[in-house]
């Protein structure tokens, strides 16, 4: 009986052993073993590559100010205003001063990255070091699409300390950050916080893929660091998201791996070389999707083909949704723009796309975006107001007069007349029947859409006379067909 109680105890006790290593090792994977104690010693190494940017722009004389006043002859008046006149125009005019961060890439070349935002359009950067030594700083260039500027200091001039590019693509939710900036004017400031959201998209530009921090990221940052615990760049800060001005938590870094392919173009040709396919894309929407015979939103949808464009070439089309670039599924409509990017200049690319309900693939051979923008063959900013369209709520659509760039982009035929479709709005009824951006209205209601004013006007009479819809005839590609549109009721 003796031997039987004590192996019951053993027996307990080895089950309670079991649960009490049970629970403490649930709590080890609670609490990170692998968070440093102090970001004292690397931010040590780190603050001497760490530099403070200030700009000058300069001022243009106000064109506001009036001219000088119609006097008798011999009036004082005319000597005072004159003599007033003069002044003004020898004064010197004030330049104004930006403020931003920066960071050393190579202590012996002179390379220092910051934002594009903070030397845009200056005509002297100065640099201060983290002993509070200036010198002055060479422009290399920058990228307005991701906010990227390359600048270049004398080396001989400064003993540099230079920091590297860890990989960002492997950052997780919730990993330690560091960022170092100079927030407000005050020098070299430190600030710590982890890893908040991955690949934001902010519509800062048609690349955006932003590591979310809510590490304290203030006016001043622009153009700084963000460091893992090894003291790796793994983020350049660039944005933040403040109602008051100042940091609330929520700030934005451009991804390291987004961002040193295109400062290494920048080093190497003085501006950025980025793949074209030639398309103008928009959203998959659930209702896009299922009227196409996709099983889920997913891909690019093609609105529109430049003419004699690389995929055109290839024989993409109006409608077609791409889903993988060289093998890379493609998930969302904003991956596309990045992968063909960075896709190598006249390289054979792979891209399959859906078309009548089957998956299709062809072989393009990619172009130079920034070659095609000089041609004009890509429109580099947005439309003008008139070429934005004239909006449409009560069908979801946005309207314009075919202008003969339009038909370019487009390809439209001089022999189609009607008003372009500039947008259609993804949760509208227009979007789930399928019209594009491109598609021309040919006629509204059976009479002939020539001005986007007239087709206005139309669908006004419509909703005054108590017409659930309108039809409308569509030309696309050569080929027409009539479309009926629920009008939207106010609410």
């Amino acid at each position: 009986m003796k031997n039987l109680k004590l192996l019951t105890l053993v027996f307990g006790l080895i089950i309670i052993s079991g649960l009490t290593l049970a629970s403490t090792q649930a709590q080890a994977k609670l609490i990170p073993n692998n968070g440093p104690a102090t970001f004292a010693d690397i931010v040590e190494e780190l603050l001497p590559a760490v530099v403070n940017i200030s700009s000058t722009q300069k001022i243009m004389e106000s064109e506001d100010f009036p001219d000088l006043p119609q006097f008798p002859e011999g009036s004082p008046f005319e000597d005072f205003f004159e003599e007033f006149m003069e002044r003004k125009n020898g004064m010197p005019m004030a330049p104004q001063a930006s403020l931003g961060s920066g960071f050393v890439i190579d202590a012996e070349n002179g390379y220092i990255i910051t934002n594009n935002h903070v030397v845009k359009d200056a005509e002297e950067i100065r640099v201060t070091f983290q002993d509070d030594e200036t010198i002055p700083a060479e422009l290399i260039g920058t990228d307005e699409k991701t906010d990227l500027a390359v600048l270049k200091v004398d080396p001989a001039k400064k003993k540099l300390t230079a920091v590297k590019f860890g990989n960002s693509s492997v950052l997780r939710v919730g990993d330690w950050i560091v960022a170092i900036g100079n927030p407000f004017g005050l020098g070299g400031t430190v600030t710590a916080g982890i890893v908040s959201a991955r690949q934001r998209d902010i519509n800062a530009g048609p690349y955006d893929d932003f590591i979310q921090t809510d590490a304290s990221i203030n006016r001043g940052n622009s153009g700084g660091p963000m460091f893992d615990v090894n003291g790796e760049v793994i983020g350049i800060n660039t944005a933040i998201f403040s109602p008051s001005g100042g940091s609330v938590g929520i700030g934005f870094a451009i991804p390291s791996a987004l961002a040193k392919p295109v400062i290494d173009q920048i080093i190497q040709y003085g501006h950025t070389r980025r793949g074209w396919l030639g398309v103008r894309i928009q959203q998959v929407t659930e209702e896009i999707a299922e009227s196409l015979g996709l099983e889920k939103e997913t891909g690019a949808l093609v609105a529109t083909v430049t003419e004699n464009g690389p995929a055109e070439k290839a024989g993409l089309k109006a409608g077609d949704i791409i889903l993988k670039f060289n093998a890379k599924r493609v998930n969302e409509m904003r991956e596309l723009p990045r992968l063909v990017a960075e896709a190598q200049i006249g390289s054979d690319a792979d891209v399959t796309f859906w078309r009548n309900g089957k998956e299709k693939s062809s072989k393009v051979k990619i172009g130079e975006l920034e070659k095609a923008e000089k041609e004009g063959l890509v429109e580099t900013a947005e439309r003008d107001e008139k070429d934005k369209g004239l909006k449409l709520d009560t069908v979801g659509l946005s309207i314009a007069k075919l202008s003969d760039s339009m038909r370019r982009d487009y390809g439209v035929p001089k022999s189609v007349e009607g008003v372009a479709i500039t947008h259609v709005d993804a949760s509208s009824e227009a979007a789930q029947k399928g019209l594009f951006e491109g598609d021309v209205i040919v006629e509204i209601n059976q009479q002939s859409a020539t001005e986007p004013e007239k087709v206005k006007k139309i669908l006004e009479k419509a909703e005054k006379d108590g017409r659930p819809s309108v039809l409308l005839l569509i030309n696309r590609e050569g080929e027409v067909r009539f479309l009926a549109l629920k009008l939207k009721k106010d609410e």
